[in-house]
């Protein structure tokens, strides 16, 4: 033993100019000392201050990791209603999270809760943030059939609370996340003790006025809370002074969103189960392995996979053992995860995803992280040079089907488009709004219209002739709404159409194919589309801790 010690001093010690150097791999303040200047970081005397602790990012409540990779994204299976709006492309996804199982009611009613205690209906200011937010429930009711249970109970009776939320639509569900992703953070400064414990209670009873929104807080954060964060300070206070976390101090999470198409589907079909080597073995029909929709395994070998309608009168199979389990809806995690351990992939409801809808995937133009339906904004700057808040005003859209709804909630960043400061001299982009950016048909260049020598008054030329509803208020703030009876129309597809994916228990097995994509105007809900969020992963690929180091010595 002695003799090992010995080596090991040797090995870590070489002389030089008769002094003892220790030569052994870097020291623990050494990652405190700066290598472009030497300088320290995180002095106490003041300087640069980094979190140069930070490990990896942690995983944010309700999320899964799911390590990115490549994959073929589009129809690999049969296609037999000759859509053609899924061709087979290679695709390569960055690592990111998604939620486990789809949200569900009782999630959804959190988010309700939360609006009506803070921005309380009966107040007409907020009347219509709340209402905004309700899932249209009514989308259960059928001219020949008896609903009326569900539109009554669904949303909101305990018997439904782990069933995923229907009758909401894209922008209801992009709101959701917005809200969710204020809420986690507040946890998150409140645990590293830069809120106090109870600031988020006593923001949504009232306590206190005005609430937390993350964007605001980096760049402006003694906006937050209407002024009064200094009297919500947790134990990082020093010497009576706020302190305030920032991007570089690695706690803030990145948002939640709805996952892209390109990310759903490769979730969904978690290829990762089976790998062999550096490839895949074959291409998958469903989310799990086999042709079949029923188990073949020895315990549980015919149950359902998945609920879905069976056939025409058919949503579950014969009461018993070939049963689904479900007529409607089922409870989340009532059947098997796939082979990334998220539930529900295929069957129960079909999914919101990001994207706005186009019948082609230019992958000529990117095949790393595709997204359709990037628009560019940056916080609006007052003539004091610092950041808007909009601390009172509430930006109210109405949107085609009359329904209102809340742009923003009181003290977040105003938002306004990029313009020629960010364009200018660009090569990766030239405009705010890229949702029709090439759209990937022969005449993605030109108009619909383009031998048409009118133009209606106050519409721009579009590529496609999809109907336009019109709804404006009169003097009094009576609703009109200007239904397009037209008989000319060729498309439904616009900027304001996004896909959703997978089958739901309305739908054949044929769509529980996760390559299968379809689409509805971002204002419109039904009984069977539901979502879930997602959120980026920053920093390293992998979670795994025994990989390989890539140009280092293995120690």
């Amino acid at each position: 033993m002695k003799k090992h010690l010995i080596k090991v001093v040797l090995s870590c010690t070489v002389i030089v100019g008769g002094l003892a150097v220790n030569s052994c791999s870097k020291s623990s303040s050494s990652k405190n000392t700066s290598r472009a200047t030497g300088w320290k970081i995180n002095a106490k005397e003041g300087g640069f201050q980094y979190n140069t602790d930070f490990k990896e990012q942690e995983t944010a409540p309700g999320l899964v990791f799911v390590e990115g990779g490549t994959f073929t994204k589009g129809k690999v299976q049969d296609d037999v209603m000759h859509d053609w709006n899924n061709t087979a492309t290679s695709q390569h996804v960055q690592s990111f999270y998604m939620d486990e199982t789809e949200v569900t009611n009782v999630m959804y009613l959190e988010y309700l809760d939360y609006l009506k205690s803070v921005y309380p209906p009966e107040n007409p200011k907020y009347t219509n943030i709340y209402v905004g937010a309700l899932p249209d429930t009514l989308v259960w009711r059928n001219r020949l059939g008896f609903n009326e249970t569900m539109t009554n109970n669904y949303l909101r009776h305990p018997a439904y609370a782990e069933y995923p939320v229907v009758g909401v639509n894209w922008i209801q569900a992009t709101q959701f996340a917005e809200w969710r992703t204020d809420r986690v953070n507040e946890v998150m400064l409140e645990r590293e003790g830069y809120l106090s414990e109870d600031a988020k209670y006593q923001a949504s009873t009232g306590e206190v006025q005005g609430t937390f929104s993350t964007e605001a807080y980096l760049k402006r954060p003694e906006s937050v809370y209407s002024g009064q964060i200094d009297s919500l300070q947790g134990d990082m206070k020093k010497d009576s002074v706020s302190v305030f976390a920032k991007r570089s101090s690695g706690i803030i999470m990145p948002e939640y969103r709805l996952p892209t198409e390109t990310e759903w589907e490769y979730a969904a079909q978690a290829q990762v189960g089976q790998r062999e080597y550096n490839n895949y073995r074959g291409r998958k029909k469903y989310p799990w392995e086999g042709d079949y929709t029923r188990s073949g395994q020895r315990v549980g070998r015919g149950d359902q996979l998945a609920n879905f309608k069976q056939g025409k009168g058919d949503y579950g199979g014969i009461a018993g053992w070939s049963d689904d389990g479900a007529d409607i809806t089922a409870e989340v995690m009532s059947y098997k995860p796939n082979d990334l351990g998220l539930y529900d992939m295929a069957g129960n409801v079909a999914e919101w995803v990001a994207d706005v809808y186009r019948p082609i995937v230019d992958d000529e133009v990117s095949d790393f992280n595709y997204y359709r339906g990037n628009i560019y904004m940056k916080s609006a700057i007052g003539e004091d040079g610092k950041v808007k808040i909009l601390r009172d005003s509430i930006i109210y859209d109405t949107l085609p089907n009359g329904k209102v709804v809340a742009m923003n909630l009181p003290g977040e960043i105003k938002m306004v488009p990029v313009d020629e400061e960010e364009t200018y001299l660009r090569t990766n982009f030239s405009s705010s709004d890229n949702r029709g950016y090439r759209d990937g048909d022969a005449g993605s260049s030109r108009f619909y219209d383009r031998f048409s020598d009118e133009e209606e008054p106050g519409q721009n030329k579009k590529m496609y002739n999809s109907p336009k509803h019109s709804v404006e208020r009169d003097s009094v703030g009576n609703l009109i709404k200007g239904y397009d009876e037209s008989n000319n129309r060729t498309t439904l597809i616009n900027d304001e159409v996004r896909v959703y994916k997978g089958g739901s228990w309305r739908d054949r097995a044929y769509w529980l194919d996760p390559a299968q994509r379809r689409y509805l105007p971002q204002y419109m809900a039904t009984d069977n589309i539901g979502f879930r969020c997602a959120m980026s992963r920053v920093g390293s690929k992998s979670k795994n801790k025994n990989k390989t180091v890539r140009g280092k010595k293995a120690k």
